[in-house]
């Protein structure tokens, strides 16, 4: 398994304590950047700007994928541009909360 295909698996345990979908397959995860030196940088947003969980969601994303072997440091980027929209979603999390 590729070290961006370990860190999807991880952000996929990474849940807003108000909806039953997980944040990669709720669309919040918009880029994940490796440098050479194992250096994570997440870009994500959330569903609305004042999200009360926003930050649990950051700790959780940020000690996740720290907890990767090898992981040399983690930084979260929270962003609003683009703005989140229902349509990133799966098809498995649209389907999990009714838009399909």
């Amino acid at each position: 398994m590729s070290l961006e295909e370990e860190i999807v698996k991880m952000l996929k345990t990474v849940y807003d304590p108000e909806i039953p979908v997980n944040i990669y397959d709720l669309g919040l995860i918009y880029d994940v950047d490796i440098d050479a030196k194992k250096n994570v940088i997440v870009t994500m947003t959330l569903t609305a700007p004042a999200c009360p969980a926003a930050d649990f969601i950051m700790e959780d994303v940020q000690m996740k994928v720290e907890s990767i072997a090898n992981i040399q440091s983690v930084e979260v980027k929270i962003v609003f541009e683009p703005e989140w929209h229902h349509s990133l979603m799966s098809e498995e999390a649209k389907l999990e909360l009714g838009f399909l």
